[in-house]
């Protein structure tokens, strides 16, 4: 890679992810410590195999700098839900089921933005956000290859994930009044072994397991309502680690599930009220909205943060025409989307889509461009787009992983990317 002395703190990033082309994972060491982690070794090892671009090679630099900035955008809006007049304004368009506010705040909230020279631009914001126990095996298996990339991973060894993430579920817990800890706890997920992300279903399993906790990875239709109870298998169901994209809980199968929260006989997170709160899409219209937002309880300091938010609208009948007109300037993404799913990059827009667009449900984000990292495939330089995720609870850094990419959005799909270790100079 080039040499990058003399260059300031705030460009150092930018040219490693132009010209630093080490390959930081030990792919041996990844395989053996998800194995040692797993339940179930042989059977991770086949599903990670399936999925050969879970993981990238390299590791994504960003500034200290951007780190603050970022950690400021999750403090405003942390901030702001707490604010009454936006609770007003979220729980408006949320449904009934998120009024109901049983304690808890929501585990592996995440927050993904995209870099750039003007600063992190958040895009969106998840409740259930995945791959945090894949990314912390992943920041482990780190080797370097070069004096930049050594300095880096020595600056960033991996915290105390672990004890954080299992203070976060005891927080939960006890924030719903029960005291101890939970006695069972569920993965819950529709068709679980179908879902791209089961191999983290099954380290979350484990991970409970080797604290005492009795821990089953189940879809939701399993669980049945008895003596006031959530059940699975006849066993009561303390905790529910929720990874559906269900956030109101009323489609088929879920029925006790929703039963169980509606009557507080299970602790649910992250649950629909956190959902409503943070991670509703169409709540960035106000939150990039500086009439809005110059409203609430904030301080000068978190007003400016929320700045870091791309403006957002509803698409409306009112605004649908001129918002055709400023296509090539947007990012259309479904309200209750997740994944990626049904979203359209504006100068891609086809009058079909837009015409399902227009009927309801969308928001218009004006287009924040990716960075890029470049990597080095079979000999070949290749710039692939990169997102930065944040994972937090209750506004406190858990872990920060990127994901690497080509195309519209981030697909796992891409050789040579994937999750990768986040190194902060």
């Amino acid at each position: 890679m080039s040499e990058t002395g003399g260059i300031g703190d705030s460009a150092r990033d930018a040219v490693l992810n132009r010209d630093c082309f080490c390959i930081t994972l030990d792919r041996s060491s990844l395989s053996a410590a998800i194995r040692a982690e797993a339940g179930d070794p042989d059977l991770v090892g086949a599903l990670l195999a399936s999925r050969p671009n879970l993981f990238s090679g390299g590791p994504v630099f960003i500034s200290t700098h951007d780190v603050k900035a970022m950690l400021d955008v999750v403090a405003a809006i942390e901030a702001a839900t707490g604010d009454t007049a936006y609770q007003e304004e979220v729980l408006g368009w949320a449904p009934a089921i998120a009024r109901h506010d049983f304690g808890p705040r929501g585990v592996f909230m995440g927050y993904d933005f995209h870099l750039g020279g003007s600063g992190p631009k958040l895009i969106e914001v998840n409740t259930n956000a995945g791959g945090a126990f894949l990314n912390a095996l992943l920041a482990r298996a780190q080797e370097a290859c070069c004096r930049q990339a050594s300095d880096a991973r020595r600056a960033n060894a991996p915290g105390e994930f672990e004890a954080l993430v299992w203070q976060m579920f005891i927080d939960e817990w006890e924030l719903q009044g029960r005291v101890g800890q939970p006695r069972t706890i569920a993965i819950v997920e529709d068709g679980p072994k179908d879902q791209f992300l089961y191999p983290e279903f099954l380290l979350a399993q484990r991970f409970f397991e080797q604290r005492g906790v009795k821990a089953c990875v189940v879809d939701p239709s399993e669980l049945r309502i008895s003596g006031g109870r959530l059940e699975h298998d006849g066993q009561t169901v303390d905790l529910v680690y929720n990874r559906l994209v269900d956030f109101s809980l009323d489609a088929a199968g879920h029925e006790a599930l929703r039963d169980a929260y509606l009557h507080g006989a299970v602790v649910l997170t992250p649950n629909p009220r956190n959902h409503a709160l943070f991670a509703d899409k169409r709540n960035l219209s106000l939150l990039s909205d500086p009439a809005m937002v110059a409203g609430w309880d904030l301080t000068p300091g978190q007003l400016k943060s929320l700045s870091a938010i791309p403006h957002t609208a509803l698409v409306t009948a009112e605004n649908a025409e001129r918002l055709w007109a400023e296509r090539s300037r947007h990012f259309f993404k479904p309200a209750g989307g997740h994944g990626g799913k049904a979203v359209y990059r504006g100068d891609k827009l086809t009058r079909r889509v837009w015409a399902e667009i227009q009927r309801g449900g969308y928001i218009a984000q004006e287009l924040a461009k990716p960075s890029e990292r470049r990597i080095k495939i079979d000999g070949e330089i290749q710039s692939l787009k990169l997102d930065v995720r944040l994972y937090t609870y209750q506004g406190q850094p858990l872990q920060m992983a990127a994901r690497v990419y080509q195309g519209q959005t981030t697909n796992f799909r891409t050789p040579g990317g994937g999750f990768a270790p986040v190194f902060v100079v």
